[in-house]
């Protein structure tokens, strides 16, 4: 019998054909190709798992909060999350300053360089940012006018998850004989929704094909040397950024893993491993939720009351890996232009960096224009984004793979504690390792 090659290894080859492919493209000049022919796959790929998004986050919250039956077991699993994700968020922050205030990046850069960037990335900045109107205004943000509204916009998911938990919430108050029709349309809608995600994760493969294509080619331009030298310059931002990012994956989150769960670290990486690799190829957490759903469900054991609640919850108020990254641009940032932060600076972008990542889009290229609001906090010149632009892509990669893992972690801790962990699954996993 023929074995079937699994999903994570297909897009694992999707990835590593998309680069090659990339490559191939700047060295005979295919760039002009790539981008009419091949980058629309990507960009339908990415059209379809954001079309999935929303009604996956409506139909999964309100199925599983409706399945709790119980008021005050919905309030302690709800705070129970919440304060974790804010948890894992405040140590994201403070590894991120611990690791740039070593490491020193911004001075690393020449002011005459600093002012090239600035020039060279001037027009994108002015695109891209969202000035902040107010230091409550992501609490304004949280509460619809309209739901309608909200749902033609995938940059508005706090909204359609208030909206939701406030739906669920309702089925659960109200006497369960007058919701059971209710509850059996919730619960038909969500099979149905999973089926769709199946169908979609068939051509993850070559979505993401086109999508790694379609950016190293980006990336490089016309002159794979002005990438080079780009790169080269921003060297230790990046690999300060990817240092803190490590230091979450491998150091704080098995920590979570060990004291909170009954499970293996290898074994809990080697199950979200295609949520991962999605990730890595998609730069949002929204995207890749369906994914990471799926993994935590059949791979982790993560019951799926505990799952559709936690996690999409997660893929919102939860970035950890956008936090870290948005510290270490602040510093390094301040670097650049000469400034010292003091103590009490720096605990405020702790403070910033937390709230700005609960209002956080969970979408490519979102810490961009949050870390707008921590630059602002503690008087950094937002012009400077300007500057770490160019590296921006590949470390939204990153800090996405982080941002789900971090999701992957709460939901495997809280599902132990409400005693929602499918025990014979996990053991007989441990078996086989």
């Amino acid at each position: 019998m023929k074995r079937k090659i699994a999903l994570h290894w297909l897009i694992l080859f999707g990835m590593a054909a998309g680069i090659l492919f990339g490559v191939a493209a700047v060295i005979f000049g295919w760039h002009q190709f790539t981008t009419d022919w091949i980058k629309p796959w990507g960009t339908i790929f990415i059209n379809l798992l954001k079309l999935i998004a929303v009604p996956l986050i409506i139909v999964s919250l309100i199925n599983g909060i409706a399945g709790l039956n119980d008021v005050s077991r919905l309030s302690r699993i709800g705070f129970k999350t919440i304060g974790l994700y804010l948890i894992t968020t405040v140590i994201a922050v403070s590894v991120g300053l611990v690791v740039v205030n070593i490491t020193n990046p911004g001075k690393f850069l020449s002011a005459e360089k600093s002012m090239e960037f600035q020039e060279k990335y001037a027009s994108n900045v002015s695109q891209q940012i969202i000035k902040p109107t107010g230091q409550l205004q992501f609490v304004v943000d949280l509460i619809p006018d309209n739901i309608f509204d909200a749902l033609t916009d995938n940059t508005r998911m706090l909204q359609i998850i208030f909206f939701s938990l406030l739906f669920g919430i309702s089925v659960v108050l109200v006497p369960a004989e007058q919701t059971i029709t209710v509850r059996k349309l919730f619960d038909s809608l969500n099979e149905i929704v999973m089926r769709m995600i199946n169908l979609i994760m068939l051509t993850a493969p070559f979505g993401v094909f086109a999508l790694i294509a379609s950016i190293t080619t980006d990336m490089a331009g016309d002159n794979p040397q002005d990438t080079f030298q780009l790169f080269g310059s921003l060297g230790m931002y990046a690999f300060t950024v990817v240092i803190g990012l490590l230091l979450l994956v491998f150091v704080i989150y098995p920590g979570f893993i060990s004291l909170m769960t009954i499970i293996n670290f290898k074994q809990f990486l080697k199950g979200i491993a295609p949520a991962q690799l999605l990730a890595f190829s998609t730069s949002s957490s929204a995207a890749t939720l369906p994914m990471t759903m799926k993994c935590c469900e059949e791979n982790l054991g993560v019951k799926k009351e505990v799952a559709s609640f936690v996690l999409p919850l997660g893929a919102t108020i939860n970035m950890d890996g956008t936090s870290l990254y948005q510290a270490v641009a602040a510093v390094f940032l301040a670097q650049i232009y000469g400034m010292d932060l003091t103590f009490m600076q720096q605990l405020t972008i702790i403070i910033t960096a937390t709230l700005a990542s609960i209002g956080s889009a969970a979408v490519p290229g979102a810490g961009m224009i949050m870390l707008v609001i921590v630059l602002s906090s503690v008087g950094i010149p937002t012009e400077g984004i300007a500057l770490i632009f160019a590296v921006d892509r590949p470390l939204d990669m990153l800090r996405t793979v982080v941002n789900i893992t971090g999701d992957s972690t709460i939901a495997c801790a809280i599902a132990v504690h409400e005693n929602k962990l499918d025990e014979a699954l996990i053991i007989e996993q441990q078996q086989n390792l």
